[in-house]
């Protein structure tokens, strides 16, 4: 067991306030994660603490968080492996704040939502599953463990100068359908991300490979949107 404090950012817009933080002590035992002190402290000290939060396994995005000045899943983050007597927690930065650790996430899913995010099927559809290949599923591994927790997002650079570009996480979820050999709207997603709000506008800072709980590299598949178009532009291919 030990004491750690947990220096949280508090913002309530309606008190008409500014941001501030605030300290909390919390007896942590064992594997406490520190979503689960996010719980102990609203359970016990104060009701008002506003946050995200859905499965508790690391897979949905919602808890994503800056710990200490880490973008991390507050699901996945033991807090005792952080090894400091004290945790700041804050909200995913460079983002319009609701509450506490509470983000407006409307403006990052309507540009998710823009590049068509769901496979689609122009050909009459067969009487049996698409197949793929062993090695037209590799091709998906990478962008499909995209648990849209934004942290790639928060992290970009362009997206903080830049209030219409895509992002790195509506362009990788782009490559993730481009790559998938059952998908049919290339030529229909295309003037999603081909343009300079899209693709042209990332600068391979690589800051979202580094924020991504995930461990994934949106950048790889930004840089292989941008040679895709160009093979389409100069040789007509489709990918």
């Amino acid at each position: 067991m030990s004491d750690i404090t947990f220096h949280v950012k508090r913002f309530d817009p309606e008190s008409g306030a500014p941001p501030r933080y605030e300290d909390f002590v919390v007896d942590v035992q064992g594997s406490m994660t520190v979503l689960e002190a996010l719980f102990a402290i609203q359970e016990k000290q104060d009701g008002s603490l506003a946050f995200r939060y859905c499965c508790r396994s690391s897979i949905c995005g919602s808890c994503a968080m800056y710990i200490n000045g880490r973008y991390r899943l507050a699901c996945q983050t033991n807090v005792l492996h952080l090894g400091v007597p004290t945790v700041t927690v804050e909200p995913l930065p460079h983002v319009p704040v609701v509450r506490d650790l509470v983000w407006d996430m409307d403006d990052f899913f309507a540009k998710y939502e823009a590049i068509k995010p769901w496979l689609i099927r122009n050909s009459q559809l067969p009487d049996t599953e698409v197949t793929q290949s062993p090695a037209e599923r590799h091709k998906l591994n990478m962008p499909i463990d995209c648990i849209l927790c934004a942290a790639c997002y928060s992290s970009c650079p362009s997206v903080w100068g830049e209030e219409h570009f895509l992002g790195p996480a509506a362009l990788l979820k782009a490559y993730r359908f481009e790559v998938d050999s059952r998908d049919e709207a290339g030529k229909e997603r295309l003037p999603s991300w081909d343009n300079e709000r899209g693709v042209y506008r990332c600068h391979t800072i690589t800051n979202c490979i580094e924020a991504c709980p995930k461990e994934l590299s949106p950048t790889e598949g930004i840089q292989w949107l941008k040679g895709s178009a160009v093979r389409r532009r100069l040789l007509g291919r489709k990918k």
